[in-house]
Parts: structure tokens; C-alpha cells; sequence
């Protein structure tokens, strides 16, 4: 009868992956990564603590298996849609693939100058690898960092990514022929390292033309729901063969897993986003953690004070990792200032998974041993707390975006409908569409800016003002363009609030994820009959301005009406409280209601009135 596992080591390791998130929210000025604290958690329990997790073969495979599930979801972030993009740039210095292999080629060849130094010195057996693991940049800490720095739509931001993703996938493919090689010389076999990249060619090829079958796509979203998941499970199947596929090629199963990731993301594309949450819930709710806290685990502190010359190694290998970005980091210098400069090499300098794993590659293949492996895995926990500090602290404090304007894309009747009445209210209203003739049309009866250009694309957006706008309304006839320049203006430019009309349920329900407000057409004329019946002087209201009473929303910010009733409240004109939204509640405010700082209130009155009490709550939209 095979040995019976115990759940106890198990148990221990879940509790703390459940315990180290909570943790790191009540410590959170020191931004440290989750994975660290995965990571020290680990030591604590684990071989250079308390020694309580107990080693199993089952133990052993759930580690394995986080372990290329991180690099599965590694795979998973590559954006191809921004891959895409970024090759219309005609200047190959422009261009952030290009710059980034140039980088990433200028770090590989200053890391193996200072591996040939350590091979000298006696401290490993084969330079290369060594470079290639000195060469490896955090993709999973410079996506945060640019995301909380509002940096990922700017050239900046765009080049980091690329260097970032140009150095993981790099790292990940030199690695694998590095490993053949070493493993079975350089001979013929080296070369079925190809046929895995040949293997992802093929894959994705079949997966476009299994979407154009006719039903299948419908039949896959019906069974992706309750407890079908097929998309799940078919996301694990392939992650998995992918797996089986590299172990038969003779490669690092890592490849092929990241391979199998980005396989998914280019079939699924933005519509994918379901699929992604529920892949990073099942990684980073399980089997994830576990791999970080089992590194922990593993990490022999002991060993490494028994070797003087690996303590000694540590700082020493601080310095190099340091150098090595800095250094190909200058060539950015060539497009950015000295400031962006050193802050790019003190970011792209943060290694994690990929580090470890590399270096638990070459502890397999007895190119370093236990000692050497502990000092990269310090190396990892300094280099991915630090970096991200170095950045912040060089990178110059931006000045906060003053959002202001509505972009309304379409260049329809209802676009000129809707663009005439926001300009009665003071909005400064810009119209986006694709034709020629209705934009001049439009601009030149109707008196509005008009800009000729495809809203799908990031140059249009960008020259109507999104970087700046408070709000973007889609409102053309086609539900893909409106789609389409929703996920552009939210995920490129950060613009606010997101509204769109739509007549397709499916597309609707798209942008209803997104958090854009819906309108559906047919159901909106509908409302709007409904009203008209039942709600006569209502609907007069909203819908004519010529009456001089305008219904507004204004967001409570100001800091003097924090916990004062309404009562006590005293709005300029005839202005008056109508409802108050708070927390997603609608309440009908009386004297004795208390008012906090985020509720939002429901204003009717004169537009003079109406702007002052905005102004005097501190309205962010006023």
C-alpha cells in the first residue's frame, strides 16, 4: 500500500498563504511583494526555521506544478494587441521591441563578462547560464509598478513593458538550448527545441480557425459557465501539454508552459479577461503560493553560513545584478532623460520567479550548489523589495491629470443631438468618428471640434483628448467600435467614466465587465415612453432645457459637510437635494439624514445654482 500523505505540512502551508496577504496589508508603507512574504514565511517554517514542513512526493508535485503554472500565467499577461501596435513605429529606436532586444542583448553580454569573473574565481562551473540568470528582469513587479505610476499607456511605460517581456521570454528560450546542451551537447537533438516554438505556431493557427466554424464559439461560451468551465479546463489541458510536449522535446518544461499562456492569450485577446481572473483565482489562490512558500522552505540559511565564501558572494552578486541593468539601461538615455534613464535600471533590476527558477535549473544540473542557490534567492528577495523603491524614489512625481471634457464617439444624429445639449450645460464636448464627410459636416453646422479618425485606434483617442478626458460616450452604430473604444479609453488612457449604447446582449454584457454604463436602445426609448406617461412634469425636466431647471449629480468631498444633517445645510439659489446614492443604495434624504464624505447627491434647480453648489461640495466634476 503506497505511504499515506500527511495533510499537516499541507495545512500549514495553506494557513500561512492565507495569513502572509493579510499580513502584508497591515505593512503596506513598506510595499513589500506578497511572494517575499510567501518566501520568508517559508524560511520561517521550513529548513532555516522551526524545520516543520515535512518533505513528500505529493508535496513535491504540487511545487513543480506552481511552479510552471506561474509561468503558464507569465505567458498569460504577454499582450499582443501592444506587440502589435508597437510595430508601426518605423525608426528601429523608436520601436520598444526593438530597443528592448537591444537591451536585453547589451545586459546578457555584461552579465557573462562578470559570470567569466566568478567562473575564475572559482564560484560556478558554466558562465553562461549564470549570465542568463544574472539577466533576468521581474515581469510580474514591473507591471504593478507602471500600473500604480499611471505609466502604462505613455512611450515610457511602453518601453519598460517590452524590455520586461523581451528579457523573460529571452531568458526562458536561451535557457532551455543552454540546458540541451549542456545536457546532451551540442548535437542535432539541440535543435527540437525549435519544434516546441514550431508546436505554438501550429496551435495557434488551429484555434483561430476553430473560432470561425460555425456555433462552435456559442456552444464554448454556454459551457464556460457553472460547472462545465470548459474554457478552464481546456486552459489546463493545453497548459499541460504543452508540458508533456517539452519534456518529450527534451526542453525546460517552463517554455513549453509560458508557451501554452501566451497561446491563450493571443486566441482569447481582450475577451478573454473572464478566462484570466478565473486562471490567476485557481494559480494565485493555490498552487502559486505553495511554490513561493516551498522556495522558502528549501532555502538553506544554514549552509550559507557555512560557507564564507557564498555569504561573501552575496553582495557581491548585488553589485552585478545592479550593474548589469544599469548599464544596458543607459541606452534608453537616447530617448528618455537621465532621471527615466535611472529609474528604467533600477526597475527592470527586480528579479523574482524567474531568478529562482533559473537558479534552481542550474542547482539540478550541479552548475552551483545549495550555498551559491540560497545567495541567488537573496539576490531575489533584495532586488524585488528594492527596485521598485529605487523607482519610485528616482522616477519624477507626476503631476496629477486635472480630467476635464466628454469625447463622444460617433458622428450620427444622436452624437449631434447629445454633443449640442452638454454644450448647453458647460461641458466641453469633443465628437470622434471614422468619415470624412460627416466630420466636416458636423463641424461646420453644428459648431463642435470634430476629429476624423478611427476611435479603435490610440492615435485618434489620443489627438480627441483622452489622456485629459473625464468621459468617453460611445454612441456609434456599430457595437464593435463602441467596444472597442471603451477597452481603449479605460485600459490605455484611464478615462473615468465609460458610457455606451449597444443593441447586442453579448457586447453589452462585455461592457457591463468593463464597468462602462449601458444604455440599450431599444430599452431606453422604452424607459423613455414609460416616463413620459406616468411622470409627465419629470420627463419635462430632463428632457427640456429651455425651461431653465437642470437635474446634476454631485460627489460630497468636501470636508466642512463630513457628518452634517441636511438641515443644517444651506445650498446657494434653488438649488435642492433631490436623492443621495451611497454605496450603491439610493436613499430620499430628509432633515435628520447625515451626510459623509463619497455620497453622491442628486441636484435640481437653475444652472447657476446648480454650478455654485457644486463648486461649494468640492465636486470632482464640476
Amino acid at each position: 500500500m503506497a505511504e499515506e500523505f500527511s495533510f499537516l505540512s499541507l495545512l500549514l502551508i495553506t494557513a500561512l498563504a492565507a495569513f502572509v496577504p493579510l499580513l502584508a496589508t497591515r505593512f503596506s508603507q513598506f510595499r513589500v511583494p506578497i511572494v517575499v512574504g510567501e518566501i520568508l514565511a517559508g524560511m520561517i517554517v521550513g529548513k532555516s526555521g522551526f524545520n516543520w514542513i515535512e518533505a513528500s512526493p505529493a508535496l513535491d508535485f504540487l511545487t513543480i506544478f506552481g511552479f510552471t503554472y506561474l509561468m503558464f500565467i507569465s505567458g498569460l499577461e504577454v499582450d499582443f494587441t501592444t506587440l502589435a501596435a508597437n510595430k508601426s513605429s518605423k525608426k528601429w529606436l523608436d520601436n520598444p521591441i526593438w530597443l528592448g532586444v537591444v537591451v536585453f542583448a547589451i545586459t546578457v553580454g555584461v552579465a557573462f563578462f562578470a559570470a567569466e569573473g566568478l567562473y575564475a574565481l572559482g564560484f560556478v562551473s558554466e558562465p553562461f547560464i549564470i549570465a542568463l540568470i544574472l539577466s533576468t528582469t521581474s515581469l510580474g513587479i514591473v507591471v504593478p509598478v507602471l500600473k500604480e505610476r499611471g505609466l502604462m499607456p505613455t512611450r515610457f511605460g511602453q518601453t519598460l513593458l517590452m524590455s520586461a517581456l523581451v528579457a523573460d521570454f529571452g531568458t526562458l528560450v536561451l535557457i532551455t538550448i543552454d540546458v540541451a546542451i549542456l545536457s546532451r551537447g551540442l548535437t542535432f537533438e539541440v535543435l527540437l527545441v525549435l519544434l516546441l516554438l514550431l508546436a505554438f505556431a501550429v496551435v495557434v493557427q488551429v484555434g483561430k480557425w476553430a473560432a470561425r466554424i460555425p456555433g462552435l464559439p456559442r456552444l464554448f461560451e454556454e459551457l464556460s459557465h457553472a460547472t462545465a468551465q470548459i474554457k478552464v479546463r481546456g486552459a489546463v489541458a493545453l497548459m499541460v501539454a504543452f508540458i508533456v510536449l517539452s519534456q518529450w522535446l527534451g526542453s525546460e518544461i517552463i517554455l513549453g508552459a509560458f508557451l501554452a499562456g501566451a497561446v491563450i492569450s493571443l486566441l482569447a485577446g481582450h475577451e478573454g479577461s473572464n478566462l484570466r481572473l478565473k486562471m490567476d483565482a485557481i494559480g494565485f489562490g493555490f498552487f502559486i503560493p505553495i511554490f513561493f512558500i516551498m522556495v522558502g522552505v528549501q532555502f538553506d540559511l544554514p549552509a550559507l553560513f557555512r560557507s564564507p565564501e557564498a555569504l561573501l558572494l552575496v553582495p557581491v552578486l548585488l553589485v552585478i545584478a545592479y550593474a548589469v541593468k544599469f548599464v544596458a539601461a543607459l541606452l534608453y538615455r537616447l530617448q528618455f532623460s537621465w532621471q527615466e534613464t535611472f529609474a528604467a535600471g533600477g526597475l527592470l533590476s527586480a528579479r523574482l520567479s524567474l531568478i529562482i527558477a533559473a537558479s534552481a535549473i542550474a542547482l539540478n544540473l550541479g552548475i552551483i550548489d545549495e550555498a551559491i542557490n540560497a545567495d541567488f534567492i537573496l539576490v531575489a528577495i533584495v532586488t524585488c523589495t528594492i527596485s521598485p523603491l529605487i523607482f519610485n524614489r528616482v522616477y519624477p512625481a507626476a503631476q496629477k491629470i486635472k480630467r476635464e471634457g466628454v469625447i463622444i464617439v460617433g458622428l450620427g444624429e444622436t452624437s449631434a443631438m447629445l454633443a449640442r445639449r452638454l454644450q448647453q450645460t458647460g461641458e466641453r464636448v469633443t465628437v470622434l468618428g471614422q468619415s470624412p464627410e460627416r466630420a466636416q459636416r458636423l463641424a461646420q453646422q453644428q459648431n463642435l471640434t470634430v476629429f476624423e479618425g478611427d476611435p479603435r485606434q490610440p492615435d485618434s483617442l489620443h489627438r480627441a483628448g483622452a489622456a485629459q478626458a473625464a468621459t468617453l460616450i460611445a454612441v456609434s452604430t456599430y457595437d464593435d467600435v463602441n467596444l472597442a473604444a471603451c477597452r481603449l479609453a479605460a485600459e490605455e488612457f484611464g478615462v473615468p467614466l465609460l458610457i455606451a449604447q449597444s443593441s447586442d446582449p453579448a457586447v453589452a454584457d462585455c461592457l457591463t465587465e468593463m464597468g462602462v454604463r449601458v444604455v440599450r436602445p431599444q430599452l431606453a426609448t422604452v424607459h423613455a415612453l414609460e416616463g413620459a406617461l406616468h411622470f409627465p412634469a419629470a420627463f419635462d425636466m430632463l428632457t427640456n432645457h429651455e425651461d431653465g431647471v437642470e437635474v446634476r449629480e454631485v460627489q460630497l468631498n468636501h470636508p466642512q459637510y463630513n457628518g452634517k444633517l441636511m438641515r443644517e445645510i444651506r445650498l446657494p439659489g434653488n438649488a435642492l437635494v433631490l436623492g443621495l446614492r451611497r454605496n450603491g443604495e439610493v436613499l430620499v434624504p430628509h432633515g435628520d439624514t447625515q451626510l459623509y464624505l463619497g455620497d453622491l447627491l442628486m441636484l435640481v434647480g437653475h444652472p447657476e445654482s446648480l454650478q455654485q453648489a457644486m463648486v461649494q461640495m468640492n465636486s470632482v466634476r464640476a
